[in-house]
């Protein structure tokens, strides 16, 4: 079963999400695709997840430079998150290796790669080879096309056989509806992301409502369940 990636922006929004997600993801949506917290925030919630689920933040959506991507993730680790999503808005092998030091280090480092933008979705084998923990898939833009819009079932699934082939952890989200799970979760990825279908009016800016996340739960489990006697 694929593991439930729950994006919040407080405390608040923390308490909902603990109780039905595997992963607590930490980002702003007022600051785009992968807008960053504040530090202090961020370090709030990881205190007071406690160790019960995952957690991931963002780092923000950052310029294509090494030294400010060094920067923005050293900080981001340094608040106790576990894992460290990296978005790669355009093909940078500069910017791939001068994160391999940090990596080194054991700090696990998602890459985020988008499917309506420019990223090089063939990057895979050197985000393997620098040590990256994961790559997932997610879109740029938040207003209009989802993931499924944007790419076949043959193009993710190529994607997450060419990721697992590299033992790297995969995700896939970016604007994912209620209705796409049923397809997805054929795919087995690691883990799928929700934000917009979490909130109220299915706004990724708004609050976070507690019924919509019990409801995506709920269908996790029940596809898994099916996909489970279709494969039994």
């Amino acid at each position: 079963m694929s593991a439930f990636l729950a994006s919040v922006r407080s405390v608040e929004e923390a308490k909902i999400a603990l109780e039905y997600a595997d992963i607590i993801d930490l980002k702003e949506p007022n600051n785009g695709a992968l807008g960053a917290l504040p530090l202090d925030t961020i370090e709030a919630i990881v205190r007071f997840v406690d160790g019960r689920k995952l957690v991931s933040a963002t780092v923000g959506d950052l310029p294509m430079r090494p030294e400010v991507m060094v920067r923005a993730v050293e900080a981001t680790a340094a608040t106790g998150v576990d894992i460290v999503k990296v978005g790669f808005f355009e093909a940078e092998i500069a910017c791939i290796n001068a994160l391999r030091p940090l990596m080194q280090r054991h700090l696990k480092l998602v890459a985020v790669l988008f499917a309506d933008a420019n990223s090089d979705l063939e990057c895979i084998p050197q985000l393997a080879e620098a040590g990256f923990y994961g790559v997932m898939l997610d879109t740029l833009h938040k207003q209009g096309q989802g993931l499924c819009d944007c790419m076949s079932f043959v193009q993710l699934e190529r994607f997450l056989v060419q990721a697992r082939a590299h033992q790297l952890m995969t995700g896939v989200a970016g604007s994912l509806r209620a209705e796409n799970i049923e397809l997805l979760s054929t795919l087995n990825a690691d883990y799928l992301g929700f934000r917009g279908a979490l909130c109220e009016q299915h706004q990724r800016k708004n609050q976070l409502e507690t019924s919509k996340v019990a409801h995506i739960r709920s269908l996790l489990q029940k596809y898994h369940a099916n996909t489970a006697l279709l494969t039994a």
